[in-house]
């Protein structure tokens, strides 16, 4: 039986959460005491206007911290926030350049982020995380989001394939059930262990080392 890792062209791979540990979930709930839980940060989170406007590049960094605060009535102010947001992204998940350089001779690769100009900054200054794939997708630059169709219309178009033969890995179910909507073979993967098991399941490997003559 054919596996799925020999069907697809290229693997699209979300950033926070799946290559990089982020924090500021707690902080955010802390400073929100009128959301119930992790999921209903979340789903404010991506519906929020100020997100949408700042992770499409419309927005300034003070603007958007200004409008977080008031839309979520945090505790702290706008410049509190800002010195925190800046930290989110923790670290690169130990391992990461070392799969995605075993991956790259056999599948096209690509970031693809709902990200900003301050995050994308430390990924590409501190990890050189941009490096580490053929093409990237930050959402700012492209001026959509996910889980918008349009995004991933624009990615596709970008790197000329078809939609089944890309695979799209991300932590978050709407993203990913919005990408397999447009018929991306999608899969919901949770942290950098979550990735491995997935690739693994669907026999996504490195390339087979050629055998000289």
């Amino acid at each position: 039986m054919p596996r799925a890792g020999d069907a697809v062209d290229a693997i699209l791979f979300d950033l926070g959460g799946v290559l990089i540990e982020l924090v500021g979930v707690e902080q955010m709930l802390a400073w929100s005491p009128q959301l119930a839980d992790t999921a209903e940060l979340w789903r404010r989170w991506l519906a929020s206007p100020a997100v949408r406007r700042f992770e499409t590049g419309g927005s300034t960094d003070e603007a958007f911290a200004e409008a977080i605060v008031a839309e979520f009535g945090l505790t702290v102010d706008g410049e509190a926030f800002l010195r925190a947001f800046v930290g989110w992204p923790r670290a690169l998940y130990p391992g990461v350049p070392e799969l995605l350089a075993s991956l790259a001779p056999r599948y096209r690769l690509a970031s693809v982020s709902n990200t900003n100009a301050i995050h994308w900054e430390r990924f590409c200054a501190d990890w050189a995380l941009d490096r580490l794939f053929h093409a990237n997708f930050p959402s700012h630059r492209v001026g959509r989001l996910k889980p918008d169709a349009g995004y991933f219309t624009h990615v596709l178009a970008a790197l000329e394939l078809p939609a089944e033969r890309v695979l799209f890995v991300d932590d978050n179910r709407v993203n990913v059930e919005a990408a397999a909507a447009m018929g991306i073979v999608a899969r919901h993967v949770t942290g950098f262990a979550g990735l491995r098991d997935t690739l693994a399941a669907l026999g996504v490997t490195a390339a087979e080392p050629s055998i000289p003559d």
